[in-house]
């Protein structure tokens, strides 16, 4: 990777001759297929990848099984900086998604590069903290879907008819019908009164229709509101999920920017010292 190729990527764009030059050194190149594993979640890592040309899928899997790609790199993009502070296993999957040449960074090489770069690190929390931002509009969109996929897999098929029961029985159309309904009842037996109706007055058939009506409608309404309440409360476990997730991020982020402070405000003291 040359100079100019190399301050094409944001997070080194900021970088003098010297620096990039130093850079570009530490790097090694990497020739990968379309499908390549780069690697998996739960793997050791110690180098961070840059994009030189072709793209890589950024994806997790949930816990039931479902691949959830939380974006998609191409040129002058970076993945894997993670293990660079913390030396810890990979959080998600890196596949490549086109035939792709990379550009490597150990995480040996590039704690001895910050020590002298110390604004390289810097901005590359500032990527680490919008990428936050993508991957949790990703969840919490991901989450509201998952809550309606995952209830309705568990539907039946008298789920479903109480559903379409209690929307039309608390709905106008039902009243209005209801009112037509029973107009046209009283209407027919008052004119068939002197032929003997079928339900002359005071109208016990109708009564008994009407209370075998509510005896009916009222379990099915509990029905489809006890389902109701049950997704309130999957939905509201899995706000409480992405804001916990959230929570340890943001510590997480704010313990290393306080550990690059540190190493900033000592490196100055100490060309400061030097001067």
């Amino acid at each position: 990777m040359t100079i100019d190729t190399l301050r094409q990527v944001p997070l080194f764009e900021s970088l003098d001759n010297e620096a990039a030059g130093e850079l570009c050194h530490l790097l090694e190149s990497l020739d990968c297929k379309a499908g390549t594993f780069l690697f998996r979640t739960g793997d050791e890592g110690d180098a961070m990848y840059v994009i030189e040309h072709g793209k890589v899928r950024i994806c997790v899997r949930t816990t039931d099984g479902h691949e959830v790609t939380l974006t998609e790199l191409e040129h002058g993009d970076f993945f894997g900086e993670m293990v660079l502070f913390d030396g810890q296993h990979r959080s998600a999957d890196a596949i490549v998604a086109e035939d792709a040449r990379l550009a490597v960074l150990s995480r040996e090489h590039f704690l001895s590069f910050v020590r002298s770069n110390p604004n390289v690190a810097l901005e590359m929390l500032a990527a680490l903290a919008n990428r936050l931002r993508h991957t949790d509009e990703l969840l919490r969109h991901s989450a509201t879907r998952n809550v309606n996929v995952e209830e309705a897999a568990h539907l039946t098929l008298a789920d479903r008819a109480a559903d379409i029961i209690a929307e039309f029985g608390g709905s106008w159309k039902f009243i209005l019908a209801a009112v037509v309904f029973f107009n046209i009842w009283v209407l027919i037996n008052s004119l068939l009164l002197e032929n003997k109706g079928f339900d002359a007055y005071p109208y016990l058939l109708l009564s008994c229709v009407v209370n075998m009506l509510a005896v009916l409608q009222a379990p099915i309404i509990l029905m489809s509101q006890n389902r109701q309440a049950h997704k309130d409360r999957l939905r509201s476990e899995i706000d409480y999920q992405i804001n916990l997730r959230n929570e340890l991020a943001l510590n997480e982020i704010l313990d290393r920017l306080k550990t690059l402070e540190r190493d900033y405000l000592r490196l100055a003291s100490d060309k400061m010292t030097k001067e």
